[in-house]
């Protein structure tokens, strides 16, 4: 597992370091992640679950930042980030044709996808040498499962792309105004990109290159929107959470894209020899 932890310790540290910026930002505020982490007022001891759930996040993000206990990190955090899902997916139920439901379904649906391919991708095991006449070849060492769990991240770029369409308008404002062409032009141009990504992502055809490229986009979204808007008004919790929730995301595509990405490496090994 530590050579495994190793060969995809940028996206699984990023991943952790996200949990523990939530876990902050949690524990200053006394809440949850806002309209993310969808935990309404009425729910019983509200204040005691909001400290407890920032402990937890700061607990297993730094577990993942630790080889021996990266694995468990990655799967408490998925476990946690799922009763975000649930609870988004309740409110989806209960009003299907409302779209805005559904995009945070799949918002909090990423993080446990990076949680989980992390998890299996930290798998115990060892690389194995495969011989060939040419000489020795060492296989990749995602497991298998990993990069199949990672594919599914593209479901979640697909509804990203929905929301930018279906919410046109509210995409568009949110892009800074001294960036030309305008809003409505970025708008649309990430949303299509989203759908190209998922579909690279979805198909096996170039993956791997897709979600370094997703990954991308997402931290950008951060450093020109997010974090420009804490900068403007750094007193109201929904730029301190928003901002959290960005890394998270693209934390998860970045461990996506690591897993994607040694697998790729694996496939080419294997031909080679």
């Amino acid at each position: 597992m530590e050579n495994r932890k190793g060969a995809m310790s940028a996206g699984i540290n990023v991943y952790g370091a996200a949990a523990i910026v939530l876990g902050l930002i949690g524990l200053v505020w006394g809440d949850f992640a806002t309209n993310w982490q969808r935990v309404t007022p009425g729910v019983p001891h509200r204040l005691l679950l909001a400290y407890l759930g920032a402990v937890y996040e700061i607990v297993a993000g730094a577990a993942m930042l630790w080889r021996r206990t990266a694995r468990a990190g990655a799967l408490a955090l998925a476990a946690f980030y799922a009763i975000f899902v649930l609870s988004w997916l309740a409110k989806a139920l209960a009003a299907p044709g409302v779209y805005d439901s559904w995009g945070n379904v799949f918002e909090e649906l990423s993080l446990v996808i990076g949680g989980a391919v992390a998890w299996l991708a930290l798998a115990p095991g060892t690389s194995q040498a495969t011989s060939a006449e040419t000489g020795q070849a060492r296989a990749a060492l995602t497991p298998k499962g990993a990069a199949l769990a990672a594919r599914l991240y593209g479901v979640c770029a697909v509804s990203f792309g929905v929301v930018h369409f279906v919410y046109f308008s509210g995409a568009a404002s949110f892009v800074p105004k001294w960036i030309p062409p305008g809003g409505q032009f970025w708008a649309a141009t990430t949303g299509v990109c989203f759908f190209l990504a998922a579909a690279a992502i979805l198909s096996g055809v170039l993956s791997a290159l897709a979600a370094r490229l997703l990954t991308l986009m997402i931290l950008l979204f951060e450093a020109l929107i997010w974090f420009p808007l804490l900068v403007r008004s750094p007193h109201e919790h929904f730029n301190w959470a928003g901002n959290g929730i960005g890394i998270a995301i693209g934390a998860s595509a970045w461990v996506v894209a690591d897993v994607l990405s040694a697998a790729g490496r694996r496939r080419s090994t294997a031909i080679r020899v």
